[in-house]
């Protein structure tokens, strides 16, 4: 669990960087099978969401981590990337509210990014 603290801390960090919106992390080790982490970020346009998704995959292969799986392409409004210990979500802000990941994973833990 604490290499995939390290992994969501730097998702933050990059995510951060290029001024991603409303960056969560919802803790569900102990309520699914699929990931420890949620990451979930809001970007402005489909551009920024792109710089977002760059971002993060350029900061988690310096550190070794290669996504198994990334869905969606450079027009999305919704990127997922699987990184097997985390996922991360990043969304238009339209996509978020319809999709509200935070209220369907309510059981995960919420924990506040400072906390990484």
């Amino acid at each position: 669990m604490e290499i995939s603290r390290k992994m969501a801390k730097t998702a933050c960090h990059a995510l951060s960087e290029k001024k991603a919106e409303e960056i969560r992390v919802i803790d569900i080790s102990e309520i699914s099978p699929l990931a420890d982490y949620f990451v979930i970020a809001t970007g402005t346009n489909t551009n920024q969401i792109q710089a977002l998704v760059d971002a993060v995959e350029e900061e988690l292969g310096k550190e070794g981590c290669q996504p198994k799986q990334i869905e969606g392409n450079r027009t999305s409004s919704w990127i997922l990337m699987d990184y097997r210990d985390i996922i991360i979500h990043v969304f238009s802000k339209e996509d978020r509210l319809f999709y509200d990941l935070e209220r369907i994973w309510t059981d995960g833990k919420k924990i506040e990014v400072e906390e990484l």
